[in-house]
């Protein structure tokens, strides 16, 4: 059974003085970023798919995006829910309060549960206040692996708006198809933001960069040049998609083994013979390496299964965990267990149970 919530599509309203927003779960995340924007305010969860995506399927995965380093994910902007149950009750959650700890916090149970316990048909959502322009900087670097560093370093000691990685495969691709001008011989570049005022966040940040090694590293306060290089960013599954299948991984790993995740990704690749472009919100240690196959071609198809196998294994050795915002689906169910453990996971059914019983 398929449920469509696309005609589900309205703002219901935008309190200004609240700073919150009351919306359906298929309004588009553009959209209601457009709408806060015009009063002022914004919605900051930005995913990649921002323009496509709807707040409903938002809500389901709790997805991130590029600034959610500093200013959160989906679940942080959530104030209440309405949802309804298998036998058709209809639940709610939450509320229009900064602060609630009544009861069990069901709205964090919904948030990221994939639809598996109720259909969300509301969503109230806190607001911001717009952030000041941000200044954009760009790094190259010799190896994935010194973008990692750069990425520890600059966590440590300031809060970037923004820090993202994209590495050579997913570069060339992303040049191929639009031609921005990148770099395509750099094994990894790195698009960080300040929203900070005054200079000193973003002399940090290019320091931590020269000291892991960059090749080549530039800042900019033009607004278009920074929206360019965000652009690459967010191109880069579309660019690659462009050469074969794409199975999109999403794992995590704990920030100060960002560099090591990106050596085992490296040493994956040669082992199994596949292509793979790896692009992260890398400030908090979100990773995805998208594996690019042929699926005409039955032992490619293979490879590529087993590579993304393998990245999710390299994920849980580091402490890490198989999905950091997209969520389990089917791909990634045989892994949930080694994860979550056995009573983990029998706690997860009973709940499902509690909401669904006939499954």
């Amino acid at each position: 059974v398929v449920v469509s919530f696309e005609r589900m599509s309205r703002i219901v309203a935008i309190d200004e003085a609240a700073m919150l927003a009351v919306v359906q779960p298929g309004v588009l995340n553009g959209d209601l970023k457009a709408a806060a924007r015009e009063r002022g305010l914004w919605y900051p969860p930005d995913p990649s798919s921002y323009a496509i995506s709807t707040i409903g399927g938002n809500v389901a995965t709790n997805a991130g995006g590029l600034c959610c380093v500093k200013y959160g994910v989906t679940a942080d902007y959530v104030l209440g829910l309405e949802a309804v149950l298998a036998d058709g009750t209809v639940l709610r959650t939450g509320g229009r309060s900064r602060k609630d700890v009544a009861g069990y916090d069901l709205t964090r149970l919904l948030v990221g549960s994939e639809g598996t316990l109720a259909m969300i048909t509301e969503v109230t959502l806190r607001l911001r206040r717009r952030p000041p322009p941000s200044t954009t900087l760009v790094a190259t670097f010799g190896s994935l692996e010194a973008s990692g560093r750069a990425v520890a370093a600059i966590v440590r000691s300031v809060d970037a708006s923004l820090l993202e990685i994209m590495d050579r495969t997913s570069i060339r691709a992303v040049e191929g198809f639009a031609r921005l001008d990148l770099d395509t011989e750099a094994a990894a570049m790195l698009i960080a933001q300040s929203d900070a005022p005054g200079s000193a966040e973003l002399t940090r940040m290019q320091e931590a960069c020269e000291e892991a090694g960059a090749t080549l590293v530039a800042a900019t306060e033009d607004e278009g040049e920074g929206q360019m290089l965000l652009t690459a960013r967010r191109l880069a599954l579309t660019a690659l998609q462009r050469l074969g299948t794409v199975l999109v991984d999403d794992v995590a790993v704990p920030l100060p083994l960002l560099p090591e995740m990106f050596r085992r990704i490296e040493v994956i690749v040669a082992e199994s013979a596949t292509r793979v472009g790896t692009v992260a919100h890398a400030g908090d240690g979100n990773l995805h390496p998208l594996v690019v196959f042929d699926r005409g071609d039955a032992a490619a198809e293979a490879r590529a299964v087993a590579a993304f196998e393998a990245v999710m294994a390299q994920a849980l050795e580091l402490g890490g965990t198989i999905t950091g915002e997209h969520g389990v689906g089917t791909l990634k169910r045989g892994f949930l267990e080694r994860q979550l453990g056995a009573a983990s996971l029998a706690l997860h059914h009973r709940i499902k149970d509690a909401f669904d019983p006939a499954g």
